[in-house]
């Protein structure tokens, strides 16, 4: 098949937040109970949050880990390395573009680039250490969002588009920083799948409680973002100390093999509520999620519409394959995605610069050499710039 000559419109990117992305705009008297600096006796400086010091990731982020170093982990480690083994191999002083807007846009020329979405680093980590404290986590990413459109703009020169961290444990709070979003032209919003942690115990993410939120995103049409992110099912009860972030160190981790269910619940979830009933116009992407969890979700949906054939005006698997685009990790089997949503409904990221993304973003073309012309531009292209229009009624 002949390759895609095109610009890319990469959609998963990342920044590595700066030094006071979780600082500057919080009160000094709610820092301790969000997030703060510390330096312990290696003189290593580390994130304590709500007052417990996270010894997991490195903050600094100086030195970092170069983009695609685990590649050839999920190529079938021919080396038998673990994943410390192999980003401690290619660290590298901080380079501008991952914190800096206009380096970044140099980077983006440089690739091959037309735009790319743009997700945190640390803050889809958070929610999960601070949800026993609602206005903590309100706090936190209201002041986060300010410091986000500072430093990176919610649409900087229509080709870095940020998306605002949303957290629904507060459905007050996540009307706020809509609004707030929508004023400053942002196309997506970011969210991680999860169970929603209220003052009043845990709700679905479509439960109606939230429904001043879902109306709002439908009437504005701005596509909601679900990115993988720290949640409860990552270790479910197991025993998963001292396991690295990617638990893919030289010991197998229950954290990583469970980690589509994360994604797999909160999407079943909003079909089973019958969001997309009541709110037609919302479309959600799920991102960096990859796409193991599919075959077995539409097969729920299946046995959930034979067994409750009057709950559902919309059959559950047309509802989801209407309102849902699915971002497949460059590993998974493309085709099989594309078979099951539709050429409509794949989007292509790269995950740059982590280090369990691609070196490159254009290296994808490798992975979808046996896709049409006409598919591949979809979902390295055209596909997401449709989801980066609001659609609004």
């Amino acid at each position: 098949m002949p390759r895609f000559n095109g610009l890319l419109f990469d959609a998963d990117n990342h920044y590595y937040e700066g030094r006071d992305a979780f600082t500057r705009h919080v009160p000094k008297h709610m820092q301790p109970r969000c997030v703060q600096w510390v330096t312990m006796e290696d003189s290593r400086q580390y994130h304590s949050i709500a007052g417990k010091v996270d010894r997991f990731t490195n903050p600094t982020f100086n030195p970092v880990s170069k983009p695609g170093v685990l590649r050839e982990l999920f190529r079938g480690n021919p080396n038998n390395a673990t994943s410390a083994e192999l980003s401690r191999s290619s660290l590298e002083p901080m380079p501008p573009e991952y914190m800096d807007r206009d380096a970044r846009i140099a980077r983006l020329n440089a690739q091959g680039l037309e735009a790319a979405w743009l997700f945190p680093t640390l803050a889809i980590l958070y929610e999960e250490l601070l949800k026993k404290d609602v206005d903590a986590v309100c706090t936190l990413y209201s002041a986060f969002n300010q410091w986000l459109d500072e430093d990176w703009g919610f649409n900087y020169e229509n080709r870095l588009f940020s998306a605002p961290y949303i957290s629904l444990a507060s459905v007050n709070h996540a009307c706020e920083e809509l609004e707030k979003a929508l004023k400053k032209d942002a196309r997506i919003l970011v969210m991680r799948p999860s169970a929603v942690f209220t003052k009043e115990g845990p709700r679905n993410p479509g439960h109606k409680v939230f429904d001043p939120f879902w109306s709002r995103v439908n009437e504005a049409g701005i596509t909601v973002v679900v990115h993988i992110g720290q949640t409860r099912h990552d270790s479910n009860g197991y025993d998963v100390k001292n396991q690295d972030v990617l638990s893919m160190g030289a010991k197998p981790s229950v954290t990583n093999f469970h980690r589509p269910r994360n994604i797999m619940d909160f999407l079943a979830s909003l079909v089973f509520d019958k969001l997309f009933e009541r709110f037609p116009n919302v479309r959600i992407a799920s991102v960096e999620n990859g796409s193991e969890f599919l075959p077995e979700m539409l097969r729920a949906f299946e046995h959930s519409a034979e067994r409750t054939p009057t709950y559902y005006r919309l059959h559950p698997i047309e509802s989801f394959k209407e309102h849902v685009w699915i971002n497949p990790f460059w590993e998974d089997d493309i085709r099989e995605v594309i078979d099951h949503m539709g050429e409509d409904r794949v989007i292509v990221g790269s995950d740059w610069p982590h280090m369990e993304g691609l070196e490159r973003p254009l290296d994808i073309l490798d992975e979808i050499e046996d896709l049409t012309l006409t598919t591949q531009q979809k979902i390295l292209h055209d596909n997401t710039v449709e989801l980066n229009k609001r659609i609004g009624i």
